[in-house]
């Protein structure tokens, strides 16, 4: 490729803010929540390259003819790669793609095609990372011919319109606000983008816990929920302890450690020591990390006692997408008691209305 920025570029990035920020010189757009993508397109060379700076070109094969009839002939586009259904963004069909077999990626992309959302213009036939961001927006809006498959983001420089987004979007599985600057640059690997997201709380079970990489003191929490027919499901972790409080948590756990198995709702996964993946009636823990098949995801449980309240930004079907983070314990709390229904459930909407139809 010969084009103004060759691949790879490490992508701009955004730090988290809790308020909206506003005033004249934000734009707003509805954070997507898919796998981060720069796409090279060089007459008829398409490259996707990964936010890590690793080509997604093979994971994603179907995305390259409607990028070529999408983009102009000389374009270096970042944007976002997503799956959208009827119940809206499913990252969880998104991670399946990064698979070794080419003939597992060609089958997936005939059931659950994937979609690429543009959102910001970085070279034409000239490098366009220095020039402010609304110019940058406004030569992507004349550039991308949307379809299908590509999609320009919308954009609103309206605040009370941004903050409806924000609660409304949400409904179709976007996570929040990235917030701009319209006289910034495209700076790659700097956070000078906002993001605002979702923040709630939650009472959860904790029913094991995870030790630290380096083998000492607690390196996460497993979470649970009850549905409606009392069925304890494994809907995450929360992690990113200190030392202090990986000694700590160590320490608490400890008296909840002996007879944990009896009667324990993940037990029969405990003893069988490995587990292909979660059955269709239960969420447990320990299923082959998507990410990282050799990563060590074995488990200590613990009595089916304490509760925790943890904060969480949203939920992907039945678990929390992202890590929780403990907030405190609630001795006040019975572990039955902490179930789904407790949960700020967002109105369900169609991606078709985030993008005005």
């Amino acid at each position: 490729m010969t084009l103004p920025v060759g691949p790879p570029v490490s992508p701009m990035l955004a730090k988290l803010a809790r308020e909206l920020p506003r005033g004249d010189q934000w734009s707003y757009e509805p954070k997507w929540d898919g796998f981060r993508c720069i796409v090279f397109r060089d007459g008829d060379d398409v490259e996707l390259g990964s936010r890590n700076e690793k080509p997604l070109t093979r994971y994603f094969p179907e995305l390259i003819e409607p990028l070529r009839a999408a983009l102009g002939d000389r374009a270096v586009v970042d944007g976002e790669i997503v799956i959208m259904t009827e119940n809206g963004l499913e990252f969880d069909l998104l991670s399946q793609r990064i698979h070794p077999a080419a003939s597992r990626i060609a089958k997936l992309a005939e059931e659950t095609p994937a979609a690429f959302v543009a959102f910001d213009l970085l070279a034409d036939a000239a490098d366009r990372r220095n020039e402010p961001f609304e110019t940058r927006r406004l030569a992507l809006e004349a550039m991308l011919t949307p379809s299908a498959s590509v999609h320009l983001t919308p954009r609103t420089r309206d605040p009370e319109a941004a903050a409806v987004w924000f609660t409304e979007f949400e409904g179709a599985g976007l996570d929040g606000l990235v917030v701009k600057d319209i006289d910034g640059v495209y700076t790659p690997g700097d956070r000078g983008w906002l993001k605002v997201k979702h923040l709630r709380t939650a009472d959860v079970v904790v029913g094991g816990f995870r030790v630290h990489k380096d083998g000492a003191g607690v390196g996460s929490l497993l979470l649970g929920l009850y549905d409606a027919a009392g069925t304890l499901h494994h809907v995450g972790v929360a992690s990113s302890f200190n030392a202090a409080k990986r000694a700590a948590l160590a320490e608490e756990l400890e008296p909840y450690r002996s007879d944990a198995l009896v009667d324990h709702p993940w037990a029969d996964w405990a003893r069988a020591g490995d587990a292909e993946g979660d059955d269709a009636h239960q969420r447990r823990p320990g299923a082959v990390s998507r990410w990282n098949a050799k990563k060590d995801l074995s488990w200590e449980p613990i009595r089916i006692e304490l509760v925790a309240e943890v904060a969480y930004e949203h939920m992907q079907g039945d678990r929390f997408r992202h890590t929780a983070r403990f907030q405190r314990w609630r001795a006040d709390r019975e572990p039955a008691s902490c179930t789904y229904e407790q949960l700020d459930t967002p109105v369900p909407i169609a991606l078709r209305a985030v993008f005005g139809g």
